[in-house]
């Protein structure tokens, strides 16, 4: 799908967020960016997003152009809902932007919300749903123009464990159903090894791709129990320690 080339980003007062950062993204893959806060890795998801650009290297997408409004989906840390419409009309919001009438909208986004498991909620404002469901609708806000990638910034930092134990699952299970390619920031080694098929360790900044673990586990919300897992987080861990050693 992308082919990112010895990207560099270098922001004020010398600021040097990625250097070097070579890395292929595949369609229909669940790629996992893992490392430390500041070490570059929302700065990457904001340069494949087309939220900003690099200042050295090239972003290559196969098909000679990047994905068009609506062919990427973004979900940030915070749910950023408008806190006085109702969890259909901020899933909406997307398409009313495109100048997509309410009622063409609607079938798509009952369809986002049943997805994310709020069918019966459409009415509800935020002030009125937990912080696990204030996500859901953000995440069937940015599923509801059906995108071939969804990029995800450490959208279940601020939750609950178990929670966040809910909704990685979900979320695993829907990438499988619609087959979209996720790209998934986060600062966990126990969420990465639950979500991901690729996992992608940065260094500390400036960040570089230090390197890829690919997980041969099958998805689902049993994973934790499966001996692979531990396997695998310590695999990461021990990589991650690596890492973060004094040079």
């Amino acid at each position: 799908m992308l082919d990112i080339v010895s990207v560099e980003r270098r922001f004020a007062r010398g600021v040097v967020a990625l250097e070097d950062v070579t890395l292929r993204l595949e369609e229909g893959n669940f790629l996992a960016l893992l490392g430390p806060s500041g070490c570059g890795k929302s700065t990457l998801l904001r340069l494949i997003a087309g939220l900003d650009r690099p200042d050295g290297g090239r972003l290559t997408w196969d098909r000679g152009r990047a994905p068009a409004a609506g062919e990427i989906g973004f979900v940030f840390q915070d749910a950023t809902l408008l806190p006085w419409a109702s969890a259909a009309d901020n899933v909406f919001l997307p398409l009313r932007l495109r100048h997509v009438s309410r009622a063409e909208a609607m079938p798509a986004v009952h369809d986002a919300l049943a997805r994310v498991g709020l069918a019966g909620f459409e009415s509800a404002r935020p002030r009125e749903l937990s912080g696990g469901m204030r996500m859901r609708v953000s995440i069937a806000r940015a599923l509801v123009t059906r995108p071939l990638l969804l990029l995800m910034d450490e959208p279940f930092a601020a939750l609950d464990e178990f929670t966040r134990h809910g909704l990685q699952a979900d979320l695993v299970a829907l990438w499988r159903e619609i087959g979209c390619t996720i790209v998934f920031v986060t600062h966990s080694i126990y969420e990465a090894a639950f979500v991901a098929q690729r996992v992608v360790l940065m260094t500390p900044r400036p960040g570089r791709i230090f390197r890829e673990i690919v997980s041969t586990l099958t998805p689902g919300p049993d994973l934790r129990l499966d001996p692979g897992y531990a396997t695998l987080v310590t695999s990461i861990s021990k990589t991650m320690a690596a890492v973060l050693a004094p040079a």
